[in-house]
């Protein structure tokens, strides 16, 4: 008798969609559109390497963000599989009718009902030519302009805590193309497929943003503490005088208070190049900005260190097998 899989311990391709999509017609030129969210800088590939690569990263140091990065990773492969399906409905009959023999004039006012949708055909494959006329009527690992999908768009900088600001990020953006592609198309369907996308960013910006909420310290990112000569000022450099929240009042990061500088020229001239400065605004001092690089570096270093073997390394443990 065949046992059930274990899904914790391996990918497992269920046939059955995360979500059920659906399109009430093809409509090759959303079609294209919609691959900005398949193959684009802020599509669902993207997100699925960018999560999965920053995971090994942090398997044994912070397993539970592992596990986290993971499952979302999953799920946005999950999500990259709705995007292609619903662009290949929406793509429903190019592929046939461009095997078909017969008129090319006949297939195309078929597929895009007379001349007016052909002209704009004709001028979509001239934007994106692969997509039409080399793809044989499916997605494309590309972006809605054809530009291929590339490493380049995975940030993935072994800092966990930058790498999950870069993450809410990452979510925002691909909430935001989501919102303007909505804004192409009436089928109810596919805004109902494009809305469900849509607030799988939101939550996954939510896991984001609680997950580096459990990291003490997280701001700034890394190590090394910021200069408190330097880290509350703020240079009027555009010649304006607005002010506001981010150069008035109480820093929301250090809980310094910002030092407007209104003329930058006259500053850097009295302090010899920003080299001859006091400290305003902050109770930190130099002093005590290395006392806590010191400090945090231990922390960080044995926090790696204690957490990671150095012989007999195995990425995964597994269970004893069943008698």
């Amino acid at each position: 008798m065949n046992k059930e899989p274990n899904y914790t311990t391996m990918f497992y391709h269920a046939k059955e969609l995360q979500f059920n999509a659906r399109v009430s017609k093809p409509d090759p030129r959303f079609a294209r559109l919609l691959l900005e969210q398949f193959g684009g800088g802020n599509g669902e590939l993207k997100a699925a390497m960018q999560y999965f690569v920053q995971a090994f990263g942090v398997k044994h140091v912070h397993p539970d963000k592992y596990d986290m990065l993971m499952d979302i990773a999953t799920e946005e492969f999950s999500h990259l599989e709705i995007v292609g399906a619903t662009i290949q409905m929406l793509l429903t009959g190019i592929n046939g009718e461009l095997k078909d023999a017969a008129d090319s004039d006949e297939i195309v006012d078929k597929l895009l009902d007379g001349k007016t949708k052909k002209e704009s055909f004709i001028h979509d494959a001239l934007v994106n030519p692969h997509f039409f006329v080399l793809s044989g009527g499916g997605p494309t690992v590309t972006d809605s302009m054809g530009t291929p999908w590339s490493g380049a768009f995975v940030n993935a900088n072994g800092d966990l805590t930058v790498d999950l600001r870069s993450n809410i990020g990452a979510e925002s953006r691909a909430k935001i193309v989501y919102e303007s592609l909505m804004k192409y198309t009436d089928d109810p369907y596919v805004k109902e497929t494009l809305m469900f996308l849509m607030t799988r960013e939101v939550a996954h910006m939510q896991m984001f943003e609680a997950a580096l909420s459990t990291i003490q310290p997280n701001f700034p990112p890394g190590v090394l503490e910021s200069d408190p000569r330097y880290s509350n000022t703020y240079f009027n450099l555009s010649g304006g005088t607005t002010r506001g929240p981010w150069n008035k009042g109480t820093s929301p990061g250090l809980g310094e208070n910002w030092q407007y500088i209104k003329d930058p020229l006259k500053n850097v001239v009295e302090t010899n190049g920003l080299t001859e400065v006091t400290p305003k605004g902050t109770e930190r001092t130099q002093e005590s900005m290395e006392e806590h690089d010191l400090d945090l570096s231990k922390v960080r270093s044995e926090e790696v260190k204690s957490a990671t073997p150095t012989t007999d390394i195995q990425w995964s443990d597994y269970p004893e097998p069943a008698k």
